[in-house]
C-alpha cells in the first residue's frame, strides 16, 4: 500500500490497519529458538518487526511488540562453535532450558543465548516484550489450546496433508502434541491415548517410564511446531508477524499455520511479509545457528554504529537478499548513510520531494529511539559529518589513540559538545575496522621523528632505501610544501603545490608520491597525499623528515 513516505515499513503498517481494522491495540510478533548463537540473519526479523512497530506508533497507534523465545524446543544438535562439545552431547533430546550453560554464566544454555540478545537490542533502540515459552508451557498456560488441538486432530491432520504429496502424507495415528518424559526429561516418548478431556497417556522409549499426564498441570506436554505457532497467534491476538522465505514457501509452515489458525482456533492469521536471507560477503550459503557458521549482531556493531546497522535494514526492502560486508565496502556503506543524512537535513538536494520524503524516513528509522519515542528530524541535533575513510586515517595518524585524534579534530573543526558522542562511536568502529578488517595497503603507521634512521637496524631492513633523486624530491616537498602547510586552505591548493615540488625536483608526480609515503610510513602507497599532509601536525612531519 502506498504511503506519503514510500517506505516499506509505513506501507506494511498501513496494510495492517487496513486488513485488521481500527483497534485499540495492535500486536506485532517475532521469535526464535535459542538453540545456538542468535545471528544477524535472525536479527533481520527482529528489526523488520521493530520498524513496522515504529511506523504504526508514528501513525498514532498503540502497539504491543512481543518477542517469543521458543526455549522449550528439543536440543537436537550441538553447534560446532560451542565449547565443551562432549559435555553438551549428554543433553541431546532434552529441552534446551535443561542444558547447562557451557560458559557457566547463565542459568542454562538457552538463557545464555537469550541474554546475549537482550543485552544487545537496547543499544539499537529495540525494546520488545519477551515471552519465554518454557515458562508458558510449564505453567500450563496453553492447556486449553492443547486440548482444542487434541479435539480437532483429524482436522489438523487434514490441513497438514493438504500441502503434502502422497508419499509424505501422515501415516497411521498422529498426535498434535509431543511429550518430554516426566522421569528422564527426554522427548523419546510415544503417546498411547487421550481420555477425551485432560488425561494424556504416554510411555518413554528411553527409560521405560509411563504415566497418564494431566495437561492442565504437567510440565512436559507441548504442541508440535506447525500447531504451536498458530495457537499462539490466537492466544496473543497477533496482528502482524513476518517470516523467512523458507516458512513462506508454497505449502510451507506459514501456509499450514494460516489454515490451522482459522479452522481450529478461529482467529485470522496475522498480516505478514517474507524476508530474505542475510549473507556475509565472500562467504557462501546462509548462516545457521546449528552449524555454528554465524555472524552475531555484536560482530556487526563492532564495525557499524547502531545507526548505520539500522540503516542497512531500514534502507533495504526485507524481501531483498542482503550481504554484510567487512571489506572496503564498509567505506561505501558509511558514505551511503552520510549521503542519506545530508539529504534528510537538506544539506544536499534530493531529486524531488518524494525522494526527499523517502530519504528522510530512512534516516529517521535508522536513529535510535529514546524511551520508546520515535526520533523525528525536528527534535534531533544536526550531526557533524566526517568521511569514514578520513576518520580511519586520522586515527592511524594518532597511533590508534581515538581521544587524541578527536581532540585535534575538535580543535580544528569546531565540533559541538552534543556532536561528540556520535563521532566517538563512529571512531571506535573505524579503529576496530582498520585493525581487524582493512586490507594491508590501507593500514599505516607514521615513522618516528628522524624517520627511517630512528628505527632499529632490523626495522630498517624492511624498508626500501630511497635513491638520491627521491631523497632530493622529499626534501623539496618538505621545504616548499610542509614548511608552509598552514597556507593551504584546501586539498586542491596543497595538491597543486605537491606537483610543483615534483616538477622542481625533476621527477614525475608518482615518483614523489611513492618516495613521500616511503619516508613517512615505510610503504609505497598511502592516503591521498595532499589530504594526508594537511591532517598531520606540521612539527611531527618535519621531525620525521628531518634527516632527508
Amino acid at each position: 500500500m502506498k504511503t506519503t513516505t514510500g517506505h516499506w515499513a509505513d506501507e506494511a503498517a498501513a496494510k495492517i490497519i487496513f486488513e485488521k481494522g481500527e483497534k485499540t491495540l495492535y500486536t506485532c510478533a517475532s521469535g526464535i529458538t535459542p538453540s545456538g548463537t542468535v545471528h544477524i540473519g535472525n536479527f533481520r526479523e527482529i528489526i523488520s518487526v521493530e520498524l513496522v512497530v515504529r511506523a504504526l506508533r508514528d501513525m498514532g497507534k498503540t502497539v504491543r511488540f512481543i518477542y517469543s523465545w521458543d526455549d522449550y524446543d528439543v536440543f537436537r544438535k550441538v553447534p560446532k562453535n560451542m565449547p565443551k562439545q562432549e559435555e553438551l552431547e549428554k543433553y541431546l533430546r532434552l529441552p534446551i532450558t535443561m542444558v547447562p550453560d557451557p560458559w557457566e554464566r547463565d542459568a542454562n544454555y538457552a538463557r545464555h543465548h537469550e541474554v546475549d540478545v537482550e543485552n544487545t537490542l537496547p543499544k539499537l533502540g529495540i525494546h520488545p516484550e519477551y515471552i519465554y515459552q518454557a515458562e508458558r508451557y510449564k505453567a500450563s498456560s496453553y492447556a486449553q489450546g492443547m486440548r482444542k488441538a487434541l479435539e480437532k486432530r483429524e482436522t489438523l491432520k487434514g490441513i497438514l496433508d493438504k500441502f503434502r504429496d502422497e508419499d509424505h502424507k501422515i501415516q497411521g495415528e498422529w498426535w498434535p502434541v509431543s511429550v518430554f518424559c516426566g522421569k528422564c526429561n527426554k522427548d523419546e516418548t510415544e503417546i498411547d491415548g487421550w481420555d477425551g478431556e485432560w488425561g494424556l497417556r504416554y510411555h518413554c522409549n528411553f527409560c521405560g517410564h509411563a504415566e497418564t499426564a494431566d495437561i492442565r498441570s504437567t510440565k512436559g506436554v507441548k504442541l508440535v511446531w506447525r500447531v504451536d505457532w498458530p495457537m499462539r497467534w490466537e492466544y496473543e491476538k497477533v496482528d502482524f508477524e513476518p517470516a523467512g522465505k523458507e516458512h513462506h514457501s508454497a505449502g510451507g509452515s506459514f501456509d499450514t499455520a494460516r489454515h490451522v489458525c482459522k479452522d481450529v482456533y478461529n482467529w485470522d492469521a496475522p498480516v505478514t511479509f517474507r524476508y530474505d536471507f542475510i549473507g556475509t560477503k565472500g562467504t557462501p550459503g546462509k548462516m545457521s545457528s546449528s552449524s555454528g557458521n554465524v555472524l552475531t549482531i555484536e560482530d556487526v556493531m563492532k564495525v557499524y554504529t547502531p545507526e548505520v546497522t539500522r540503516y542497512l535494514f531500514a534502507g533495504t526492502r526485507p524481501n531483498t537478499e542482503l550481504n554484510i560486508s567487512f571489506d572496503l565496502d564498509v567505506i561505501k556503506i558509511y558514505e551511503d548513510y552520510d549521503k542519506t543524512e545530508r539529504k534528510a537535513w537538506k544539506l544536499e538536494a534530493a531529486k524531488d520531494d518524494a525522494a526527499y520524503q523517502k530519504e528522510r524516513r530512512i534516516y529517521e528509522l535508522s536513529q535510535i529511539s529514546v524511551e520508546g519515542k520515535s526520533p523525528r528530524l525536528e527534535d534531533m541535533t544536526e550531526p557533524y559529518q566526517i568521511p569514514f575513510r578520513h576518520l580511519c586515517n586520522l586515527i592511524q595518524i594518532a597511533d590508534g589513540d581515538i581521544d587524541k585524534a578527536l581532540a585535534e579534530l575538535a580543535e580544528e573543526s569546531g565540533i559541538k559538545p552534543e556532536q561528540l558522542s556520535a563521532l566517538k562511536a563512529r571512531a571506535v568502529c573505524a579503529k576496530y575496522w582498520v585493525e581487524n578488517y582493512a586490507p594491508e595497503d590501507f593500514r599505516f603507521r607514521l615513522l618516528p621523528a628522524g624517520g627511517a634512521s630512528a628505527l632499529s637496524p632490523t626495522e630498517r631492513e624492511k624498508l626500501r632505501t630511497l635513491s638520491d633523486v627521491e631523497k632530493n624530491a622529499v626534501r623539496i616537498l618538505r621545504d616548499d610544501v610542509i614548511n608552509r602547510i598552514e597556507d593551504f586552505t584546501d586539498d586542491k591548493t596543497c595538491s597543486t603545490a605537491v606537483y610543483a615540488a615534483a616538477e622542481k625536483a625533476g621527477v614525475d608526480g608518482k615518483v614523489l608520491f611513492a618516495a613521500s609515503y616511503q619516508a613517512l610510513i615505510g610503504k609505497e602507497q598511502g592516503p591521498r597525499l595532499a589530504s594526508f599532509l594537511r591532517a598531520i601536525n606540521k612539527e611531527r612531519l618535519l621531525g620525521i623528515l628531518a634527516d632527508e
